[in-house]
């Protein structure tokens, strides 16, 4: 009789993880009400290289409140401003999103539009163009620095700042591939949805953030490596995303909507080599 596949899968929660006090004492049985939540999107660019498709990751400093020293990739919070039905838009619409999403048409164009956001403040990729198709914006030059720290700083919008250039936002350059959920005994949580996007052509990803203290092309393989030696520590939706990067024959191939989005939440578990998080396999 053939194995049976596993229908689960852990990742062991060390000392040194910032989560491995409040996950002790819940997994001990001591229980406080859950924290609400912040919606949040993430977005892995890609491009090929040499020996297979890389992505675009940072680390983050050791100051921050959440995750720090981890290696993710680009993105944040979701700002209300994201839902403005006035942000000039090209590519499918929010609601085809929120058909994708299975959210409402204003939440679907909150989590593309913050995608988008994000990876441009945090990395100096904008994926947005003059036009519905062919190139995209030149965002080079001191003065795109300026609108990059005032995004940061919540003194401009998108919807703004795609207006006055005369750019509209790219929807189509973005696919959705996961979707994960903080667990809940985490006192700050996320409601992240993962989108990947194809490095453009004539722009620079340069990493330069105050979140971080170190960017750049990561070979998934490597970095995984680094991972299995304690070299480099993420967290598990960073670590399975990663694997499926490795994993894809292209930069463009990876690039497509994921067939199944389910809301994957870990759940911490005590396992005999020790505590756990814990996730559905299909």
């Amino acid at each position: 009789m053939p194995d049976r596949p596993a229908s689960h899968r852990d990742f062991p929660v060390t000392k040194d993880l910032p989560m491995a006090g409040a996950g002790s004492r819940w997994l001990a049985g001591e229980r406080w009400e859950p924290a609400t939540p912040r919606q949040a999107s993430t977005v892995m660019l890609v491009r090929d290289g040499p020996v297979g498709t890389e992505v675009f990751m940072l680390r983050r400093v050791s100051g921050m409140a959440f995750a720090p020293n981890m290696l993710v990739f680009p993105g944040g919070g979701c700002d209300v401003r994201d839902t403005d039905p006035d942000l000039p838009w090209a590519g499918p619409l929010p609601d085809d999103w929120a058909a994708l999403l299975g959210c409402r048409a204003d939440e679907a164009q909150m989590y593309v539009a913050a995608a988008v956001r994000e990876v441009f403040e945090e990395t100096g990729v904008l994926l947005a163009g003059p036009a519905a198709a062919g190139p995209l914006a030149d965002v080079s030059g001191p003065r795109w620095r300026q609108v990059r720290d005032g995004l940061v700083r919540r003194e401009l919008s998108l919807t703004g700042v795609l207006t006055e250039a005369g750019l509209r936002l790219r929807s189509d350059l973005l696919a959705v591939k996961a979707h994960w959920l903080t667990p809940e005994f985490e006192p700050r949580r996320f409601d992240t949805w993962f989108f990947a996007a194809l490095m453009p052509e004539h722009q620079l990803a340069d990493g330069e953030t105050s979140e971080a203290d170190r960017s750049g092309w990561a070979r998934p393989a490597r970095t995984l490596a680094a991972f299995g030696r304690g070299e480099a520590v993420m967290l598990p939706p960073t670590l399975v995303c990663l694997e499926e990067v490795r994993d894809t024959a292209s930069a463009r191939d990876f690039v497509r909507h994921a067939e199944q989005l389910p809301l994957i939440m870990p759940t911490i578990v005590s396992t005999t080599g020790g505590p756990a998080m814990r996730i559905p396999v299909p």
